[in-house]
């Protein structure tokens, strides 16, 4: 089965180039071990929220926003696609995906090709 691991935090924890250079050299040391384990199907790390755009449809107009849909504390920083057997391997991974403060990982499955 495939899952996508989304990651949600505060992006402003990574101000510093310290910490910034931290989490990347964390990440990848998890993505090499998923590569590793025959697990990775792809992922990326993304932008910052500000250079989001939101294409929203209601009824049938449609409209564009600067920035991301919701609003939050937390913004959605990247993403890992991995194929394991079952959910509770894909949570143990989750588990794993480095923050350096307070955020959420949503472990979601894929739909089934057919």
């Amino acid at each position: 089965m495939q899952f996508l691991l989304s990651i949600f935090e505060d992006e402003s924890i990574y101000s510093t180039e310290s910490a910034w250079n931290d989490i990347i050299a964390a990440h990848t040391a998890l993505a090499e071990a998923m590569q590793q384990a025959g697990i990775m199907r792809g992922g990326a790390g993304l932008k910052p929220a500000a250079t989001a755009t939101s294409v929203i449809k209601r009824g049938k107009g449609v409209s564009l926003h600067d920035g991301p849909f919701i609003e939050s504390k937390e913004q959605l920083g990247g993403f890992y696609l991995i194929e394991v057997p079952d959910l509770d391997t894909a949570l143990a991974w989750a588990k794993r995906i480095p923050m350096a403060g307070d955020g959420v990982v949503e472990v979601r499955p894929t739909m089934d090709e057919a």
